[in-house]
């Protein structure tokens, strides 16, 4: 005796398994479940152009220095301030020699105070951008 094994009933098996599938997924969607496909994406880095890391680099060294000549003006302004005795005087002079003389203590107080925060202030901007800097 021969058995005969039908050629339909493998291929109702694999039907049922795929229309599952389609159900979960049509399920999922109705759901709310999103089904994402991850695709791989290949991210290029880009040319670093040598002459623009120069200049990226010399801004950066220009920031330092006017870091550094600002702590040093604020040193000399610091001492100034302690060291100040009653015969101080304070001179302006523009560019076309005009000149204003002050030994008014309290003005030359005043003055060097209000130079002294905007100093400060100038000073940490400065540090803000170094610490931010990319290069």
């Amino acid at each position: 005796m021969e058995t005969k094994v039908k050629s339909n009933g493998t291929a109702k098996k694999d039907n049922a398994t795929v229309k599952k599938e389609v159900q979960k997924k049509l399920t999922d969607e109705a759901v709310g479940k999103t089904v994402v496909q991850e695709k791989t994406r290949t991210v290029e880095k880009p040319t670093i152009n040598l002459d623009d890391r120069i200049q990226k680099f010399e801004k950066l060294r220009g920031l330092a220095t006017q870091r550094e000549r600002l702590t040093e003006t604020l040193n000399e302004l610091t001492k100034f301030n302690y060291n100040q005795d009653g015969s101080s005087s304070f001179h302006i002079r523009d560019s076309r020699n005009l000149e204003f003389k002050t030994t008014n203590s309290n003005l030359i107080k005043l003055v060097t105070s209000h130079l002294q925060s905007t100093l400060e202030h100038r000073k940490s901007e400065i540090e803000e951008q170094i610490v931010q800097f990319e290069l």
